[in-house]
This record gives structure tokens, C-alpha cells and sequence, in this order.
């Protein structure tokens, strides 16, 4: 989940500022087809609304005028903040004025827009007018990521336009420094590595802490995303480290009455989900001050910074901490890892029971309301291109394409990005993206206060999982989710 802006532009998407990536630049196969295509919809301007990020900026400033270029068809990509881009499309499909014929769909909020009836069922559109879907377009091609996007008959309602997963990141030259190795295996009688459990992770960050203490250095063991009072810190434990330890889908159990509590056959308060979240407060506790204020973007920032050892970061942050001097004093010195985990989480999310960690991303959907949905067709195929995602992945680090994988450029990135991407394609089936859940906000909204005086310790993590647990159930009931 994101509500704001999460990374700073890399040194790579900056290359689009440059003039490393334009339009012209973009080679297309079956150029006249598009031509012929876009024909028919000569004076069209389709209209959408995003969050101005690197992968959107791509869109508007790249896609767009390629696309505009080949069919004739005019884009006009509105970039915004996250709250505004989702008031202004939530208000424009309710209302239904048809001011946009493409929107941003986060994954955790598709459940709430496919169970009001907002967008349009991609695959069956394209099925019912197949003169309209280009011979390079394939859903095949997609990643697993796509899946978050499928109604339930399994057809696409939205096209994957960013896609990353949450890593354990951690710095190369303090773990192989010899003399931090040789105290390390001194102290905890084992060689210094990523950690793979959580008590291996607890060492490595209470051990650099006081490192960093000992050698009067501006150095901690951990980040924390552990805002007081920021969603961003309720996001970290339930979707980040609560997983890890066994937790999945916030702890409520949507086969058993949506039930949370123990008590009841959920989990958001059980033995395990205290003890992930007592763990997760120690290593607030031993990380850097600023923690306490952190949100997805300060914890990448710390972690450039240089002032942690190791941490949980959202993958699309890896490329401009791995790459970017202007940014990061780590550049060079990064490795990534899967989080720890604790005994039979790894055999779950093998076998489709579980997950690792949090696989977040959005796309690009096609609201109901819009007045051209067959030029807005040809443009969210036109995104989903093999060509167009090659050079989108360099430009703006995401992945949503199997085939993107083996593109030449992208393989020399992931070097440079210390195996981020080949981490993606091969362990992404691990990770999962927000539980299917159509009422996400209104039980965030209802347990979000409770959780922050628990961080605050106002309340403590066994009282304070207590009463969220009730609170999401009395919020479900009230929801008719309940019965």
C-alpha cells in the first residue's frame, strides 16, 4: 500500500529528463497496424489519472506521444498525489461524467472497485472485438502480478503497469568488512550472513547498533517503518512482518465468517501476531530516531543515507539506493535477500498456503463511464508491449512482463541493482499483494488508531491486538461482511 509518494526519481528515470528515452527513440513493431487501428478514432483525446511517480511519468511522457504518433489518438496523463488521483477517479466513476478513460488501480483497492461495477472486463472486450487487440499484445505474457486483477471468470479488469515486491536489503561492505565479520562470529558463534530467521536478524541489527555506538559511528542495525501515526506503520507490520512469521491477510479469516479474533478462528490476536509484533517494536526500538516518523519513503531514505545495516524496503526503491551517487552513499554496496522467516513459512508460500512478504504495484484500468473505450483499448494493450516494457523497465524500475526478464538491457540493471530483478522473477510467487478484501479501508480506518498507541505505548501489544481484533469484527458486522 501507498498513499504517498514512496521513492525519489532515479539516476535511471532521469534519463527520460535527459533525452535518454523519447518517443521517437521507442521502435514499435506492426507499426501500420496501429496506424489503421487508430484510424477510426481520429480527434479522440483519451484522459487519465495517475500519481506522479517515475513509472507514470513514463506514461505521460514517453508512451503518450509515441502512442499519439503511431494511431493519431491523443493522451492526455494527468499525474497527481496519491489522495488526489483517487478522489478524483472514485468521484468521476460514481458520478458517472466520464472525465477519465483510464485509471489507476492500486492492488489493494481493485476488490472495492470490481465490487461496485466500475471498471470494464479487459479480456472480454477485446474477445468481443478482435479487430481492436494487437498480435504483440498477450496475457500470457504477464507476470503472476496480474492475477491481482482478475475478477473472479479470471479476465483481466486491469493492465499491470508497476510491480515490485518488499526485500531485505542489506549493505555489502559492513558484512563483508573483516574486522565486523571476525567480532560478529566471535560474539553470536556463527559467520556474519543475511539473516534467513528472525533471531538471526535480531543479532545482525542489535549487533551494528552497537557497533555503530561502540565506533561512534552514524550507524543502527535496522530501519523501522513505524510511523505513530501514519497507515504506513499498520501496512509494515500486517502486510510486511506479520507474514514473515506466519500471519496472512491481516490476520481475518475470510473462509471462517470473517472472523479476527482467536476467539472466534481468526488470528489479528493470536500467540503468533504478538510475538511478530513484540519482535518488530525491539528492532524499532534499536533502529535509527527517526523511525518513529518513518513512513516508505524515510526508510529508503535512511538506508541511502547509510545509517542502517540492513532493512525490509520496497523493491522499487533498490534502484536509485543501488544506483544513484546524487541520492545514495550506499551506491555499490547494496545486496538483497528474502526477509527472514520463522519454521514453515517458506513450505506455505511454496505451496500456495502462505506468503513471505508484500507484492505491491498497480495498473491501469478502464472505467464504465468512459465515453471511448475502444481507443482507450488500443492504449492499454499499447503499454503492455514487449518493446514499450523493455524500455520502461530501465527507465523507471518495475517489471510486469515475463519476457521483460530476458531483455538484454534489463539483465545488465539487474547486475548493477545486485540481483533485485532476477530476485523478482524467480521468488515473486512468494510474495503476495493485499488480501482480496472490498472493505481494505473501512477496517484500516477502524484498527489504525488502537495500533498506534500500542507504538506510542500507550497500550500494550497484548491489549492493544486484543482490541483491533474486536474492532475489525465489530467493523465487518457493521459491514454485513459478519453474520
Amino acid at each position: 500500500m501507498k498513499i504517498a509518494l514512496r521513492f525519489s526519481a532515479s539516476v535511471l528515470a532521469l534519463a527520460l529528463a535527459t533525452g535518454a528515452v523519447v518517443a521517437q527513440d521507442l521502435p514499435i513493431e506492426n507499426a501500420e497496424w496501429w496506424q489503421e487501428a487508430g484510424a477510426q478514432f481520429d480527434g479522440v483525446t483519451l484522459r487519465g489519472v495517475t500519481e506522479s511517480t517515475p513509472p507514470s511519468n513514463f506514461i505521460s511522457d514517453v508512451l503518450a506521444p509515441k502512442f499519439e504518433e503511431l494511431t493519431g489518438i491523443g493522451v492526455d496523463i494527468e499525474t497527481t498525489s496519491w489522495d488526489q488521483m483517487y478522489d478524483k477517479a472514485i468521484k468521476d466513476m460514481e458520478a458517472q461524467t466520464g472525465i477519465y478513460d483510464m485509471v489507476y488501480i492500486e492492488q489493494d483497492i481493485i476488490y472495492f472497485y470490481l465490487a461496485r461495477d466500475f471498471l470494464v472486463d479487459i479480456t472480454a472486450a477485446l474477445n468481443e472485438k478482435p479487430e481492436l487487440k494487437a498480435a504483440n499484445f498477450s496475457e500470457e505474457n504477464f507476470t503472476t502480478f496480474a492475477d491481482n486483477f482478475r475478477g473472479d471468470n479470471g479476465d483481466l479488469f486491469g493492465i499491470p503497469m508497476e510491480a515490485f515486491i518488499k526485500i531485505y536489503l542489506y549493505r555489502t561492505d559492513l558484512f563483508n568488512d573483516p574486522d565486523v565479520q571476525a567480532a560478529f562470529e566471535a560474539q553470536y558463534g556463527r559467520p556474519l550472513a543475511p539473516a534467513t530467521t528472525h533471531e538471526e536478524y535480531t543479532e545482525i541489527a542489535e549487533f551494528f547498533t552497537q557497533w555503530g555506538k561502540d565506533h561512534d559511528m552514524d550507524l543502527w542495525g535496522t530501519t523501522a517503518q513505524a510511523h505513530t501515526g501514519h497507515p504506513a506503520s499498520w501496512y509494515e507490520f500486517f502486510e510486511s512482518v506479520a507474514p514473515t512469521f506466519g500471519v496472512y491477510n491481516w490476520g481475518i479469516d475470510a473462509g471462517n465468517n470473517y472472523a479476527a479474533s482467536v476467539e472466534n478462528g481468526g488470528s489479528m490476536n493470536s500467540d503468533t501476531a504478538k510475538e511478530a509484533l513484540t519482535w518488530w517494536l525491539h528492532l524499532r526500538d534499536i533502529a535509527p530516531p527517526e523511525s518513529v516518523q518513518s513512513t516508505w519513503s524515510e526508510t529508503a531514505t535512511t538506508f541511502a543515507a547509510g545509517r542502517v545495516a540492513q532493512g525490509l524496503i520496497y523493491g522499487e526503491n533498490a534502484a536509485w539506493i543501488a544506483s544513484d551517487e546524487s541520492q545514495s552513499k550506499v551506491v555499490g554496496n547494496v545486496g538483497v535477500a528474502l526477509p527472514p522467516l520463522s519454521d514453515g513459512v517458506m513450505e506455505a508460500a511454496e505451496s500456495g498456503e502462505g506468503y513471505v512478504g508484500y507484492y505491491d504495484g498497480g495498473a491501469f484500468g478502464l472505467p464504465v463511464t468512459s465515453g471511448n473505450q475502444d481507443a482507450a483499448l488500443l492504449f492499454l494493450q499499447f503499454m503492455a508491449l514487449p518493446e514499450v516494457q523493455e524500455a520502461w523497465a530501465v527507465a523507471a524500475p518495475r517489471i510486469t512482463l515475463t519476457s521483460t526478464y530476458d531483455a538484454p538491457s534489463v539483465q545488465a540493471l539487474d547486475a548493477e541493482l545486485g540481483g533485485y530483478y532476477s530476485m523478482l522473477r524467480d521468488d515473486g510467487r512468494l510474495f503476495k499483494g493485499a488480501p482480496p478484501y472490498p472493505f481494505h479501508r473501512q477496517v484500516i480506518e477502524a484498527t489504525a488508531p488502537t495500533f498506534y498507541q500500542i507504538l506510542t505505548g500507550d497500550l500494550s501489544v497484548d491489549e492493544g491486538l486484543d482490541m483491533m481484533a474486536a474492532q475489525a469484527e465489530e467493523e465487518l458486522s457493521n459491514l454485513g461482511y459478519r453474520q
